[in-house]
């Protein structure tokens, strides 16, 4: 996965283009507002629930969105979402020091990418705040190699990552994305990919995930619909921490989060892991998330559906749950939260994993290990955020996943 030092022949790019820039006309996909009618459908506005989200955007207990989403000029104030995150991943500021920069180009060449388009803003060494000119659907032809101190902003733009390769964050630092569809990735690679003005290199074949976060750091997720990629939604592995996964919109997928590479890559121990105010909704099977080696603080959640398991993990991962909800399926095998994966129970009863009032719904049940098992102890690390009430959950997560924002309007 790593990008060669062979340098190629560099390339000239014209300046960044200003905020006022004019969009393009015509999108690369054939029908982008079919594809984007449709999967918002489906993923977006599949319940009453959501739809519901956009009358309550003040108040809600959500630290995230009482932050920003009251505020009527948004707009004006994009790189303000900078100050609002929580967690771990709470010190990614992203593009916030850096010019606008709006995609008006749907289009990707991974090599030579024009000026407009998505991948030539996220290359650049400076930082950028990036946002959209308009609707639209990119497939991208190969791995979108984030550069650090940048933000993907798909504010007030029905965005859409799909059908393509999609994004990952490899060696990089401080990126935010918000409010980005991205569904159906696929596996790309063995090709040339660009990932600054001045190399490109060598990529092997990429996983088909929605978001990989390979060695990454500070790094923030928000607001986000994903649903039905290759591999994993979203998977932060090889030494990746200070991440926050917060108030996105997960359906339709097998293998949901993977945070941990391998039992054996013990780097990972220093990862640390918020994953708060999100829903997993629909069609989902296991690994919401499944961890390994680091710290993982899984709080105010909204769990509606798995088909094996909600949370797991293996080579001794501390898990801190708390005020979840979890509802779980009607099948009897699968009403337990938890796996314990790849060790006997002599061992995974030292593994430090606490649930702490969570709530449990259709006969769920949370096997605590470890330090977890008393609720009297201190856990090794602090948590990572405060966490509200279980039964605040479904106001708390009433508007995950992308938002339909528009200007002079509270999103």
């Amino acid at each position: 996965m790593a990008i060669t030092v062979l340098l190629l022949p560099l390339l000239l790019f014209p300046v960044v283009i200003p905020a006022a820039a004019s969009t393009l006309s015509s999108p690369v996909h054939p029908d982008p507002e079919a594809v984007v009618q449709e999967v918002n459908e489906k993923i977006n506005n599949a319940s009453t629930r959501r739809n519901l989200g956009f009358l309550s955007s003040c108040g809600t207990g959500n630290p995230i969105d009482d932050c920003w989403r009251c505020d009527a000029n948004w707009d004006k104030n994009r790189q303000r979402l900078a100050d609002c995150a929580i967690g771990f991943g709470k010190h990614a500021v992203g593009g916030r020091d850096g010019k606008m920069y709006v995609v008006t180009d749907s289009g990707d060449d991974a090599v030579n990418p024009k000026a407009g388009t998505l991948r030539y803003g996220v290359i650049q060494k400076e930082p950028l705040w990036i946002v959209f000119g308009r609707d639209m659907v990119i497939r991208l032809k190969q791995e979108l190699l984030v550069h650090s101190f940048k933000t993907i902003d798909g504010r007030g733009a029905s965005v859409h990552i799909a059908g393509g390769a999609c994004i990952t964050i490899q060696y990089v630092t401080n990126i935010i994305i918000h409010g980005i569809n991205i569904h159906d990735c696929k596996a790309a690679g063995n090709a040339y990919v660009r990932d600054s003005p001045d190399h490109y290199g060598w990529r092997t074949a990429s996983d088909g995930d929605g978001i990989s976060i390979f060695g990454g750091s500070h790094v923030w997720v928000d607001h986000c619909s994903l649903s039905n990629c290759q591999d994993g939604l979203i998977d932060a592995i090889h030494g990746s921490t200070a991440v926050t996964l917060s108030n996105n919109y997960m359906t339709h997928h097998n293998k949901v989060m993977l945070l941990g590479h391998s039992d054996s890559y013990k780097a990972d121990k220093n990862m640390q892991v918020t994953i708060a105010f999100n829903h997993f909704g629909e069609g989902l099977v296991q690994r919401m998330p499944r961890c390994r080696h680091g710290y993982f603080h899984v709080v105010n959640n909204d769990y509606t559906s798995w088909g094996m398991y909600a949370i797991g993990g293996s080579a001794s991962p501390t898990i801190n749950s708390q005020g979840n909800r979890f509802l779980a399926p009607n099948r009897a095998e699968n009403k337990e939260v938890t796996k314990h994966e790849d060790a006997p129970e002599k061992e995974w009863k030292k593994w430090n994993w606490r649930s702490q009032g969570d709530l449990m719904l259709n006969g769920a049940f949370f096997r605590v290990s470890g330090a977890g098992a008393s609720a009297s102890s201190n856990y090794a690390k602090a948590s990572s955020l405060s966490a509200r009430s279980s039964s605040l959950v479904g106001s708390i997560t009433m508007g995950a996943g992308s938002l339909s924002c528009r200007k002079a309007r509270r999103c």
